[in-house]
């Protein structure tokens, strides 16, 4: 298939604009939002460089009581246990408040690590690109600006044969279909956004919509095609599948992790 001049999601330059503002916040999330903003203040204080909103909330595509609220905290220090659980126990009580939401996740970084040359074409791009600022100074000014190329591919997810193994084992220990839900869910988001990335530099445009990225990367392995569709409705409305689990880590997911590395290469090694 030829390769598209689309350019969806890129500024007039060719680079990646950065999605979602508060602006897009819808009237339904608001007041989870302000909430949050309070609380990581209370919680973190001085701490704190600066906190961000990213995913569907920010974006405005947000639905009442399926989606889940995306934060992420990047704090003046790398973060220490105490830090992670002050961060699940505020998900917890806003995720109980809240009805409209279903779940709160909370990323947690240094700041000397998300400016870091290392991180610079994965998590250093998530915020400059994917995520929006709520409170702080944005650290998207120290940052460059990024083209859907070959190297941010390799950098942002050319990691899936390393995450197979830890896949496995949550799997096995997902004994019921209530704990495999969730499970179907993330491993779904997970390789419908490799897929995409993928075929990102040929696309040539951004996305974060599970189902624009099925369709993009069918349109270049249509061999593969449906098995994308299907996982981008189960990262919408997952259910508790085993077999699902199963397919994703016995054929797609390995199938996928080599054609990336074939393509892309691996991922630079990251301390942890």
């Amino acid at each position: 298939m030829a390769d598209t001049a689309l350019g969806k999601g890129l500024d007039g330059q060719g680079y990646i604009a950065r999605e979602g503002s508060l602006a897009r916040v819808s009237d339904d999330f608001r007041p989870v939002v302000a909430a949050a903003r309070d609380r990581l203040l209370d919680v973190f204080g001085a701490r704190m460089h600066s906190a961000y909103l990213y995913g569907s909330i920010p974006r405005g595509t947000a639905r009442v009581g399926h989606s889940d609220l995306d934060l992420l905290v990047v704090l003046h220090a790398e973060p220490t246990d105490a830090d992670r659980e002050d961060a699940r126990v505020l998900g917890e009580g806003l995720d109980k408040e809240f009805r409209r939401i279903d779940g709160v996740g909370t990323l947690l970084y240094g700041k000397a690590r998300v400016l870091s040359e290392p991180e610079r074409h994965d998590l250093g791009w998530f915020v400059a690109c994917l995520c929006t600022p709520l409170l702080g100074e944005d650290l998207a000014e120290y940052l460059p600006r990024y083209r859907p190329d070959s190297l941010l591919a390799r950098e942002t997810n050319g990691d899936l044969a390393l995450l197979l193994p830890r896949w496995r084992e949550r799997i096995t220990a997902a004994d019921s279909e209530e704990a495999r839900r969730p499970l179907v869910r993330l491993l779904s988001r997970r390789l419908v956004r490799t897929g995409f990335t993928l075929v990102m530099p040929r696309w040539n445009g951004w996305t974060s919509d599970l189902t624009e990225m099925a369709e993009a990367f069918g349109a270049y392995y249509p061999e593969r095609a449906e098995q994308m569709r299907a996982a981008a409705v189960r990262g919408y409305e997952p259910v508790g599948d085993a077999a699902v689990l199963r397919s994703y880590v016995g054929d797609l997911g390995p199938w996928l992790a080599e054609e990336y590395a074939r393509v892309h290469g691996v991922k630079a090694p990251r301390p942890d």
